[in-house]
């Protein structure tokens, strides 16, 4: 069984999701119940994955260790499929997610209210041109892995969620709505949104 530490609709949140569809059993702890979480990740991020008393570290690395351990159809063995899905996991990874991070940033640093609103809209303004990126690709398929969701279609749909909780519009197209809608709809979303609540109230 694997571990994972997570934070409630953090990025952890895709690494459930993943765990789930690959079929695995994990035990998911809320980093907040961890007297000393900084000696488990001195950076203090999750997702954390332990596996066998092996600790894995970094969203996109924890992503990719799952992918290559267990037979699925989300990372392609081979060939330009499995460099696209690579390169799907990075964009969400390395792109987006430091985009909204930018969200919790102002939030937290910026007092003036004037000046926080600015700075809201500008970042809600590059958000809204990248997910116009994930528009094109979603021109000619239903997801990003093709006519099936895929980790970074889980990865981008967890993040699709953290703009509501701020003061910013950021525009979605058609076909990515249409994605984010599907992706939250799986049996293995809802678990694991079920599985931090349960978590939260116990």
């Amino acid at each position: 069984m694997y571990t994972l530490y997570y934070s409630p609709g953090a990025c952890s949140l895709a690494t459930q999701v993943v765990i789930h569809e690959l079929g695995q059993a994990v035990e998911i702890i809320d980093k907040q119940q961890v007297s000393d979480f900084s000696v488990i990740n001195p950076a203090g991020m999750v997702p954390v994955l332990v596996d066998n008393g092996k600790t894995l570290l970094e969203g996109a690395a924890v992503m990719l260790y799952l992918l290559n351990k267990h037979q699925n159809t989300m990372l392609p063995a081979t060939g330009r499929g499995r460099e696209q899905a690579i390169q799907n996991i990075m964009f969400a990874n390395a792109t987006m997610h430091p985009a909204y991070n930018r969200l919790f940033f102002i939030a937290q640093h910026i007092t003036d209210e004037k000046t926080k609103q600015l700075a809201f809209d500008a970042a809600a303004q590059a958000i809204t041109g990248l997910w116009e990126i994930v528009e094109q690709q979603l021109a000619t398929q239903d997801f990003l892995g093709g006519d099936q969701p895929c980790a970074a279609d889980i990865m981008l749909t967890v993040y699709s969620r953290w703009g509501a909780s701020f003061p910013v519009k950021i525009s979605l197209g058609q076909s990515t709505k249409k994605m984010l809608n599907v992706v939250q709809a799986m049996a293995s979303f809802k678990r694991a949104i079920d599985a931090e609540q349960r978590q939260s109230a116990a």
